[in-house]
């Protein structure tokens, strides 16, 4: 038989033919139609709101979906309060809401326009400590310090809720007065992890300062 006119085009060849020719075919294609195919923004309504937080007076307009966490983190740049695990399992991210413990990764700002926040910055600074900071200093009640600003927001609150009365779900009467314990400050600080495992230093800390507010 004779022998094929037609020349043999390797593998190689082909691939580097084909590669050429798509990216020939990729910069023919116009920029308004590339324009088209990009996704519309994912900017939500914009909303104006008053926040109060550590005493001072801040005007915001936010995104309506924005955290509280964000809005102290990425606005007002506070960012003693930790993002941690952003779905309210960790307690990194607690602040005192209106009075009130509560984790700021689960609400969003706009929901407490007029409000009052305190964070770990409005509690006290390295020069002036809140009592809890020092007996966390005293009793080496963190290592990493990551969970710390949070585990003294909520032992704020928790000192507040026993000054008030308020119960927890190991109170045996829920009608007396309940006593700092041990378990009732480890159930009531349940919601704060410390993945360094300084807990008892921690219930050593919040204890001294509960007993003296006695």
């Amino acid at each position: 038989m004779d022998s094929p006119t037609t020349p043999l085009i390797s593998r190689r060849s082909a691939l580097i033919a084909g590669a050429a020719t798509a990216a020939a075919v990729s910069t023919a294609v116009p920029a308004t139609a590339a324009a088209q195919a990009t996704p519309p923004s994912a900017a939500g309504p914009l909303m104006k709101l008053s926040l109060t937080v550590n005493g001072q007076a801040h005007a915001l307009q936010l995104d309506t979906r924005t955290t509280l966490l964000d809005a102290l983190r990425e606005h007002l740049n506070l960012t003693g309060t930790k993002k941690g695990c952003d779905h309210g399992q960790c307690g990194a991210c607690t602040v005192i809401a209106d009075g009130r413990r509560i984790n700021s990764c689960l609400t969003l700002a706009v929901m407490h326009d007029g409000g009052q926040v305190t964070t770990i910055e409005g509690l006290g600074t390295p020069q002036h400590m809140h009592p809890l900071q020092a007996a966390f200093v005293k009793h080496d009640g963190y290592q990493c310090g990551y969970c710390t600003p949070g585990q003294i927001c909520s032992a704020v609150g928790v000192i507040d809720e026993v000054r008030r009365g308020i119960p927890s779900h190991v109170s045996a009467d829920l009608n007396a007065r309940p006593l700092l314990s041990a378990d009732e400050l480890r159930e009531r600080m349940s919601g704060n992890i410390c993945r360094c495992g300084a807990y008892s230093n921690i219930v050593d800390a919040v204890t001294e300062v509960a007993g003296s507010r006695a």
